[in-house]
């Protein structure tokens, strides 16, 4: 038998599911991070986000040895109930729960509420992954007032442990539940590194723009084609991500076809991640003008692939223009964001050569100066 501490760690999706992005990522960096440290159990559901079907070639319903210290449960919606969530509560019997979600049925109220209700000795870790920013907050927010009410008239607050990814989160913890709150800053686990990549050719007066995130509002891609407008450079946009609000596509598509003729856009759907380094690679830069990110995977793909990121002030990477890395500006003020258009698309290779080499030793730099392996140790013990 061995001597490691249990985890059973919650997830509405898991790979080989990319669509839901970087609360994915989150999870499988985690795993592949601790598993040497502790035996993980991932309970997450056997499609992806806006799946009908379920994985091709994966086992469902039943606990699956996918790794050393590894072990995951991918449910069937005819499964995802109570009764099973609890049965495999007691098949685990876990050290520790790792719920990541704020609002999910499954995934995050009811092991809560198993935890209350069947005493669970198990200490419980709770990472809201973004979905206390205000910004996540305006989207269903009647529902969500409601459960978060509920959430502090049962006292969760006093009982388990936050995981704040930032210092923004940090405090949205704390602004929702108050002193109570027992809350660690612990930073989510980035991807695997690798060596400087190298740039790619860049030509004066030409920029090809990468936007990755889901087709919804709070990625603020409608503001990126926006800036687009008055920009006189050749720009070739290239958009990736899950069509998850069509309607609000639908008023991107508008603003699309008002494009000048120097602009060209190509919306080419859904990547794994696995791909996500290829198609930077073809790319300038990464552009998200995000209302808000816990942790900003792609941004952090961008940099650490040596890609220059045009980004909001809504993330945890700030002070990327005095590193030469890229920049992060306020969404208040639009026109900041196409003089930095204007800026890139002006470089010519060496200029650019040198800020591809800053974006990657930026994230480089992050990497090295973390403990992180540390911090969730003490986190889970």
């Amino acid at each position: 038998m061995s001597g490691k501490k249990k985890i059973l760690l919650f997830s509405d999706w898991y790979e080989p599911g990319y669509r839901a992005g970087g609360p994915i990522r989150s999870c499988v960096n985690f795993v592949q991070q601790m598993k040497d440290a502790y035996i993980i159990h991932v309970f997450t559901s056997d499609r992806d986000l806006g799946g009908t079907a379920a994985y091709e070639n994966i086992q469902t319903n039943q606990w699956i040895e996918k790794d050393e210290n590894v072990n995951i449960y991918y449910c069937s919606p005819g499964e995802l109930n109570w009764k099973n969530i609890r049965k495999q509560f007691l098949t685990v019997s876990p050290d520790f729960v790792y719920v990541n979600s704020m609002f999910s049925k499954y995934f995050s109220i009811y092991p809560l509420l198993m935890y209350k209700r069947y005493h669970v000795k198990a200490k419980i870790i709770l990472a809201p992954r973004g979905m206390l920013r205000r910004s996540a907050l305006q989207f269903k927010s009647f529902k969500k007032n409601i459960f978060l009410s509920l959430f502090r008239s049962l006292g969760f607050q006093k009982k388990i442990y936050f995981q704040a990814a930032d210092d923004t989160e940090y405090n949205d913890i704390a602004l929702c539940f108050g002193k109570a709150a027992n809350i660690s800053l612990v930073p989510n686990f980035p991807a695997g590194f690798s060596n400087f990549p190298g740039s790619t050719k860049k030509k004066v007066n030409e920029l090809f723009i990468l936007f990755v995130g889901r087709i919804h509002p709070i990625k603020n891609l409608d503001f990126l084609l926006r800036v687009l407008e008055s920009i006189n450079a050749i720009v070739k946009l290239t958009i990736v991500g899950s069509m998850e609000d069509r309607t609000y596509w639908q008023s991107c598509e508008t603003l699309i076809a008002k494009l000048p003729s120097n602009i060209t856009v190509m919306h080419k759907g859904e990547l794994p991640n696995a791909e996500l380094p290829g198609i930077l690679s073809k790319h300038h830069i990464l552009a998200l003008p995000t209302k808000g990110e816990n942790f900003g995977h792609a941004i952090f793909e961008s940099l650490s692939s040596g890609r220059p990121a045009l980004i909001s002030d809504q993330t945890p990477w700030i002070h990327l223009k005095e590193k030469k890395a890229g920049w992060d500006l306020p969404l208040d003020q639009p026109v900041l964001f196409t003089d930095a258009i204007r800026e890139v698309a002006g470089f010519d290779q060496q200029e650019y050569d040198a800020w591809c080499y800053s974006a990657w030793k930026f994230a480089h730099d992050y990497v090295q100066q973390l403990d992180l392996r540390k911090e969730y140790l003490k986190l889970f013990s």
